[in-house]
């Protein structure tokens, strides 16, 4: 969710993404608070808005590296950190700020250790249901040991020569991670099913940890390799994108289905892999030329997808200040104008961001790599 959202050629197919990955997202997260009775039906799915920034994240971030590869033989890892710093940090410490010293911004009681924020690490033992405030940084913790690690093995695979079985590798993780899925469950899943701590146990070891989140990065990075270096492959993406929408439209579907249950056992074991398949072909679809995602161009989904990172940050502190204001004027919390209102209030809350905090961080970040160059 955090891949910087300018690039020399723009894909508006990707922006189309993002914005659909943003409000599934706050759909979801809505939920949580006073709302009306439909967005139970329309936020049901929204976690899967996470996983489809997965795949977005492993596409773009991987599509960076493989064309500096090619360009220059060789990764410059100053570079990419610098970029990564700037892009990634200040807004979100930020937003620790926010949650650590000024109280009321928290939309629950108990937060999660400061040191586990600050190393990214918030996703492992994150026990949601005591310590449930700023949990949703936990895919930003994946986010960020994913920009550490990737960079490192794509530069070893090129010194050594087997970056070509980069889509092997990523196939390797999809495997592993939907693996490790099904010996969490039998091993620790199975024997609270009927317990209170069901909820806290699955949270902290299916949904949360990196090791069983890793299905989307994976196809993200896949489908960036094979646009890079398979000529077959990307004429076939681009000859076929609204087939490929299609297809995905269709296998997304039944990823819903496969967790229409989202704590079930297939759900958990086989959900995140499906999901991430199913958003791997819409994200084919998104960059072929012959689609009608590429060819849409809007500023509307442009300016969400922009906004989609600081949105994702502050989102909850908003609602819950936007909410505690409204009950306070008397007015209905739960109906459709406070939805309204919220979602505003989470699109200023962006705008605010940007201009206070991402736009001089851009500007500080090109100044320090220019100097570097």
């Amino acid at each position: 969710m955090s891949a910087d959202h300018h690039t020399s050629e723009r894909l508006y197919g990707l922006d189309h993404l993002r914005a659909i990955a943003i409000l599934l997202v706050l759909m979801y997260h809505y939920r949580a608070f006073k709302h009306p009775a439909w967005i139970d039906v329309v936020g049901r799915f929204g976690w899967t808005g996470v996983d489809l920034f997965f795949v977005l994240s492993g596409f773009l971030i991987s599509g960076q590296l493989f064309k500096e590869i090619e360009k220059h033989g060789d990764i410059t890892l100053k570079t990419f950190f610098t970029k990564r710093f700037f892009r990634i940090i200040p807004p979100y410490f930020f937003t620790l700020a926010l949650y650590f010293l000024f109280p009321f911004f928290r939309e629950r009681e108990a937060l999660s250790s400061f040191w586990k924020f600050i190393t990214f690490t918030q996703n492992y033992g994150l026990d949601v249901i005591n310590q449930g405030t700023f949990s949703h940084a936990w895919s930003l913790c994946i986010e960020e040991q994913f920009y550490l690690f990737l960079p490192l093995l794509l530069l070893i695979a090129v010194k050594t020569k087997t970056l070509k079985y980069t889509p092997l590798f990523a196939a390797f993780l999809i495997i592993f991670s939907l693996t490790a899925r099904f010996i969490i469950w039998k091993d620790f899943i199975v024997t609270v099913l009927d317990t209170e701590d069901f909820w806290k146990v699955w949270y902290m070891k299916i949904y949360y940890p990196t090791h069983t989140r890793l299905d989307g990065l994976a196809v993200g990075v896949m489908v960036s390799y094979l646009m890079q270096y398979s000529f077959r492959f990307k004429r076939v993406v681009h000859n076929n994108g609204n087939k490929l929408f299609i297809l995905g439209a269709v296998l997304l579907g039944i990823s819903f289905w496969i967790c229409n249950d989202q704590v079930s056992e297939k759900a958990s074991i086989f959900g995140f892999t499906f999901v991430a398949a199913s958003y791997g072909i819409l994200l084919m679809s998104s960059v072929s030329r012959s689609s009608f995602l590429f060819r849409s161009k809007s500023y509307i989904t442009a300016q969400i997808a922009g906004l989609s990172y600081a949105i994702y940050l502050s989102h909850k502190g908003i609602i819950h200040i936007i909410q505690y204001v409204i009950r306070q004027l008397g007015m209905e919390v739960s109906g459709n104008i406070s939805l309204l209102i919220c979602l505003a209030g989470c699109i200023a809350g962006g705008l605010l961001y940007r201009f206070m905090i991402e736009n001089p961080s851009s500007k500080l970040k090109y100044r320090i790599l220019n100097k570097k160059t």
